[in-house]
């Protein structure tokens, strides 16, 4: 996890059930072989770059956990939504810019 979200998720209450992250606030650190998600950070323990509260491991079957002071728990990438072009909308494809003209409010 990078580090500003990283803050913010240390002081939020714990909450149980699945935890929803976003892309965004994270960055690929490397690959580790491990069987499961205890196994990688007792891997990682003592290396240049442990897990730290945060983090999440990704097995390779898309299966996310995600590091919090109990364990490992599920988590699930939240990803933003994407509002499709409506169809027979004059200018509503455009760019705002060009469907705006210049000077004009």
């Amino acid at each position: 996890m990078k580090d500003h979200p990283r803050q913010s998720f240390r002081w939020q209450p714990h909450t149980g059930g699945i935890t929803n992250v976003k892309p965004k606030d994270f960055q690929e650190a490397g690959v580790v072989e491990a069987p499961n998600a205890y196994a990688a950070w007792f891997a990682l323990k003592g290396t240049d770059e442990p897990l730290d509260v945060g983090d999440v491991i990704e097995s390779d079957g898309g299966e996310l956990r995600i590091y919090k002071y109990v364990g490992f728990e599920e988590a699930r990438w939240v990803l933003p939504e994407v509002n499709p072009a409506v169809e027979g909308v004059p200018g509503a494809a455009e760019p705002l810019e060009q469907a705006v003209e210049p000077g004009k409010t």
